[in-house]
């Protein structure tokens, strides 16, 4: 019996990065649909943001306080504009054009689409020359291939509609103006999801850096949550001046996909996401993705009776495919940092000290 709770312990031990992030994509795909219909019942995306980076910071900052106090580095000022541009890129100007990009497309969709981040990484890792890449070795051809395949992905879903796929029954559960919120500006929406992919990419990779130098989960987090809110606010106070009223949330779905998106998403989950790319890698981090997209695609079409286009079933199938293939290809470079791990001494210019 001893034995037996033992090997559960290790087993768990092994696969806590793999549970935690299946726990963060079932999360995630909860948020599509209660911030869609608090935008729907008139909530501005770009106060959404805001609000729930303040929720978040709040609610992390004890944590970060008690629990980190003695490993918690000096915050230079370097350091403290480091984290400066990673909020910019992780919650700000990233979660801003997400959610806008929301109101214009469909939750399947943006679920889709976010998909190509780990190719988007990839792409941006090589060209700032993080990320080696050898076209002698198969899985170095696995990363080019399966990076262009999403982006083709990427390109049917945003460009070819095709016919919408029958409705099997009625929705289980109505949102309120769902029909309204997928409209005429699907290209806009498409392209500000694009965009978002693409600013969130570079996070994922600055973050990987900012950790090493900033070893602090909570605290970073905490502080990424109340600088984001803040450049959020500036942005909101320019994108809203005309409607000041939009700052005003009652007691309705507006406060609960708050509250929800700053304790569960942007306080709990970007933890997760932290301690995993620390443990694992930023890619690691991405190849879940895929998970959150096969849920929410249930969910929207069988509970939600979401209208469901050919061309996101089939560039869903590419993204995911090029996905895949990209992270056959990153196997071979942690299968590199392990065995260069132990090396006494490794020269910063020796390709194989990278990832």
């Amino acid at each position: 019996m001893e034995r037996k709770r033992f090997s559960l312990v290790l087993i768990y031990r092994e696969f806590k990065p793999h549970l935690l992030m299946i726990f963060a994509q079932v999360a995630y795909t909860l948020v599509y649909f209660i911030t869609e219909a608090s935008f729907n019942h008139g909530m501005s995306p770009h106060v959404y943001v805001t609000y729930r980076h303040v929720v978040a910071g709040v609610v992390m900052f004890p944590f970060a306080y008690f629990l980190e106090r003695n490993v918690r580095p000096k915050l230079t000022f370097a350091l403290f504009m480091e984290i400066f541009v990673l909020s910019l890129l992780g919650i700000s100007l990233t979660l801003n054009m997400y959610f806008a990009s929301l109101k214009c497309t469909s939750p399947t969709f943006v679920a889709s689409i976010i998909n190509t981040i780990a190719s988007l990484t990839f792409i941006i890792a090589v060209a700032l020359r993080f990320e080696v890449l050898d076209l002698r070795n198969p899985r170095g051809i696995a990363k080019v291939l399966g990076t262009l395949i999403s982006l083709a992905g990427v390109m049917t879903m945003t460009l070819y509609k095709g016919p919408i796929m029958r409705n099997l029954g009625r929705p289980l559960i109505h949102i309120q103006g769902k029909s309204a919120s997928i409209n005429e500006s699907w290209l806009k929406g498409s392209l500000l999801t694009v965009s978002s992919c693409v600013t969130w990419s570079m996070w994922y990779i600055m973050q990987a850096a900012t950790l090493k130098r900033y070893p602090a989960q909570l605290s970073l987090t905490t502080w990424m949550c109340f600088i984001g809110a803040a450049q959020s606010a500036v942005f909101t106070v320019i994108a809203e001046h005309n409607n000041p009223s939009a700052w005003t949330i009652g007691l309705n779905v507006d406060l609960w996909s708050t509250l929800y998106g700053g304790v569960v998403i942007a306080g709990l989950l970007i933890y997760i996401q932290l301690w995993c790319t620390e443990k694992k890698g930023p890619v690691f981090v991405t190849m879940f993705n895929p998970l959150c997209t096969i849920l929410v695609a249930i969910l929207a079409y069988f509970v939600l009776g979401e209208k469901l286009y050919l061309g996101s079933i089939i560039g869903a199938f590419i993204v995911i495919i090029g996905l895949y293939l990209v992270l056959w290809g990153k196997e071979g470079d942690q299968e590199v940092y392990v065995k260069t791990k132990d090396k006494p001494q490794c020269s910063g210019e020796d390709p194989e000290c990278r990832i």
